[in-house]
């Protein structure tokens, strides 16, 4: 397994890295435990949680996940692990999470406390904003609409509070998630200015169905050393080819109708049939090409993978000793070109 530094802070992260949205939902407590154990005997460090898992979000499974991981957790050598979560903002709704979440003194103070005690740990190393507390466009939405902004909270202000608890060890480096190239900037401006803790990274989707990161933010993070941890890199089942298949195959897709509307597109499915047919011919799985071509970005700080079974974990893990040719990569770029960003 590579490690790779997690942009500025001093956090060395698995090119792969545990995604846990599933426990608590598609998967029991026992098998939680053991693609977390199987993770890490791959070299896997880096777990990935949020305050608002499983998904799909529900108010009578909310928090679950983190539950889970921290009855793992309690049991292994803590500073062997980079352990890092999510606070949820306002954007949607879940009015169950402290009777609609925000991130502000308030909120943030609840939010830390209540991930730590779940964890049953005295520290979270990466602590991430999920999504913005202002109005951005997100989810399938791609263009900014004025008339949807809303009273949020300073960025300066939420960089403050995020300080003292870096200052009283509760969380370690910051990071953001599906955030803009504004709000990356904006957020490294103010920690320079203010002398206030760096962002490290940002948690985004990317994968061969949606590249717009590549645009404005690939820029920003560059220019801000600022690292992607890269979220559904098999775009929810597609790239790994099943859906062609079987269109009613088992999956989120299937299994959650409407949580995966922004993968409803036209150019969904011949996309995703081209990306197939380019691994097959080479030899490899569908899966593994795409999560090949995601970890070997410049800007990658780590794949999140997301598994409900054993077998899925085992096959995606393996893919951390796959270089992609040349020649594979041109032709990724060739169907890039002719459907760019179906499923933005």
């Amino acid at each position: 397994m590579e490690y790779r530094k997690l942009g500025s802070s001093g956090l060395n992260v698995s090119a792969l890295s545990l995604g846990t949205m599933t426990f608590g939902e598609q998967n029991s407590e026992a098998e939680a435990h053991a693609q977390l154990d199987l993770a890490v005997s791959h070299g896997v460090n880096f777990i990935d949680t949020a305050e608002m898992y499983p998904v799909p979000p529900r108010a009578e499974t909310s928090h679950r996940t983190e539950s889970y991981v921290g009855t793992w957790l309690r049991r292994q050598q803590r500073d062997k692990l980079i352990v890092a979560t999510k606070i949820a903002g306002p954007a949607r709704g879940f009015k169950w999470i402290r009777e609609t979440p925000r991130i502000n003194r308030e909120h943030l103070t609840a939010a830390i406390d209540g991930s730590l005690r779940r964890l049953q740990t005295d520290y979270i190393d990466l602590y991430q904003l999920h999504w913005p507390d202002r109005y951005v466009p997100m989810f399938g939405a791609t263009g900014y609409d004025v008339t949807q902004e809303r009273d949020s909270t300073p960025i300066a202000e939420q960089l403050h509070v995020l300080a003292e608890f870096v200052k009283a060890g509760k969380i370690r480096h910051i990071g953001l998630s599906n955030e803009t190239p504004w709000g990356v900037s904006e957020f490294v401006r103010c920690a320079e200015q203010l002398g206030l803790p760096k962002i490290a990274s940002i948690q985004n989707a990317y994968h061969l169905l949606n590249r717009t990161f590549e645009s404005g933010l690939a820029e920003t993070c560059r220019h801000t050393n600022v690292s992607l941890l890269g979220y559904s890199p098999l775009a929810f089942g597609w790239l790994t080819g099943k859906y062609l298949a079987d269109p009613k195959a088992k999956g989120r897709i299937t299994l959650f109708p409407g949580f995966g509307q922004r993968y409803d597109k036209p150019n969904v499915p011949p996309a995703a049939k081209e990306y197939v047919r380019i691994a097959q011919e080479a030899g490899i799985a569908p899966a593994t090409m795409a999560l090949a071509f995601a970890r070997a970005r410049w800007f990658t700080g780590s794949v999140i993978l997301g598994a409900t079974t054993q077998q899925q974990l085992s096959e995606n893990l393996a893919s951390a000793e796959v270089t992609l040719t040349a020649e594979i990569l041109e032709k990724i770029e060739e169907v890039h070109r002719l459907y760019p960003n179906p499923a933005p």
